[in-house]
């Protein structure tokens, strides 16, 4: 919180210049989902070019990725991806269309339903590979 002092010295708080506006967080998850697949894609390039050293220890890097913590791992990097994704594009509309400011709160809103939309049946379908198979 901020704070200013009035003509007759006493503290008058004021609001935080964040308000919580849905602009604010959707600018805020979109830098966190970036930097996560940013270090995702570093990590897999790692992992991936270990093959070419070693395929004995690639298969060993792979068969610890193989447990249930890296399934949750794997569900939220599929929130991280698609949510970029979608937010890309209204990004991209709020730049490029006359009407997209105007209309940036709704398209939120709409990102964020199908987000969860796409994520329910595919998280579905992370966890029944997990334990189905």
């Amino acid at each position: 919180m901020t704070s200013t002092t009035d003509a007759t010295g006493q503290v008058v708080r004021t609001r935080s210049i964040y308000r919580g506006d849905p602009g604010m967080w959707s600018w805020v998850l979109h830098r966190i989902t970036g930097v996560t697949l940013f270090f995702f894609l570093f990590v897999h390039v790692l992992d991936t070019a270990l093959v070419r050293v070693s395929p004995e220890a690639y298969d060993a890097v792979i068969e610890t990725y193989k447990n249930p913590v890296v399934g949750a791992l794997e569900i939220g990097l599929l929130a991280a991806v698609i949510y970029h994704a979608f937010n890309g594009v209204r990004v991209i509309l709020i730049d490029f269309w006359s009407k997209g400011p105007k209309y940036q709160r709704l398209m939120f809103w709409i990102v964020m339903a199908i987000s969860v939309a796409i994520m329910i049946p595919a998280s579905g379908r992370i966890v029944y590979l997990m334990f189905g198979s």
